[in-house]
């Protein structure tokens, strides 16, 4: 038995019967009672349980669906696998209103983590620590824009001399986020490919950064990388919670963070495009 087939065993109460890798992070197991999960590894300290805690406080909403958290232990994650539809408008319709019920939950803060989730979790490959605050503009830019940023200036991803126009919308920012809101329950890193459209017509969420923030960044997340259907995500999301006069005229404000995320993990594009947002912002 294999080391994963081992941790499968141990958090299912399962024998194994069958193991297929899918990349060196991810893998399928079949239990033997016919039932496949999916065991993730990662090499980051804390940050299984960090998703494990995030799927949990998601689910712990009632509204959209994650799948079965099995247990996580070392490094293992061991989570249900949601069987693959296609993106229809009733499926895509029906996620809005369960995405938008999802942060009507709320959080006890912004940058609030989920119960039992660490203080220092990640978002994808890249550390994100969760310290709250009570004032969303304040907070975003000391713990979300301007952590990514000084980290992409480190690297040399963005040049010295051009991190002046996120710092300056940093400062305009309590004059650009719209109307003050209560912390949302957040996915936190709600790109397509965490969106998962299961053949029972349901979306299931994956790989969360939860932690309480502001709605519209989980929303502009969706937009910044291509979801299908989204149209009729919005239309199902407006249905239960109206989103702010001005809602997507700040699309790009809330883009910037997973934007300068990405700059950080992925390189010059993305710091680019974050300045650009950047700069879009500060002329509207």
């Amino acid at each position: 038995m294999t080391v994963r087939s081992d941790v499968v065993a141990r958090l299912t109460g399962r024998a194994v019967s069958g193991e297929r890798p899918l990349s060196r992070a991810l893998a399928e197991v079949t239990l033997d009672d016919g039932r496949i999960v999916v065991v993730k590894r990662s090499t980051e300290p804390g940050a299984a349980r960090a998703e494990a805690a995030g799927l949990r406080w998601l689910a712990a909403a009632g509204s959209v669906r994650v799948p079965v958290v099995h247990g996580h232990e070392e490094g293992w994650l061991v989570i249900d696998r949601v069987p693959q539809g296609r993106p229809g408008r009733e499926a895509a319709v029906r996620f809005g209103r369960d995405l938008a019920a999802l942060h009507t939950a709320g959080a006890p803060a912004f940058g609030a983590p989920p119960p039992d989730g660490p203080v220092d979790a990640y978002i994808g490959q890249a550390p994100m620590r969760n310290e709250q605050g009570t004032d969303w503009p304040r907070w975003y830019a000391e713990q979300r824009v301007l952590p990514y940023l000084r980290r992409a200036v480190d690297q040399g991803t963005v040049r010295a001399g051009e991190a002046a126009v996120v710092e300056r919308l940093c400062a305009r920012l309590p004059g650009l986020a719209g109307p003050a809101e209560p912390p949302a329950r957040l996915h936190g890193d709600l790109w397509s490919g965490n969106v998962l459209w299961g053949a029972d017509g349901h979306v299931r969420l994956i790989d969360p950064a939860a932690h309480g923030a502001h709605r519209e960044t989980d929303l502009a997340m969706l937009r910044l990388f291509g979801c299908p259907q989204l149209e009729r995500v919005l239309d199902g999301y407006q249905e239960v919670a109206p989103l702010a006069v001005g809602w997507a005229g700040r699309v790009g404000v809330h883009q910037l963070f997973p934007l300068l995320v990405h700059a950080v993990l992925f390189g010059r594009g993305y710091a680019e495009q974050a300045l650009a947002v950047a700069r879009s912002a500060l002329a509207g």
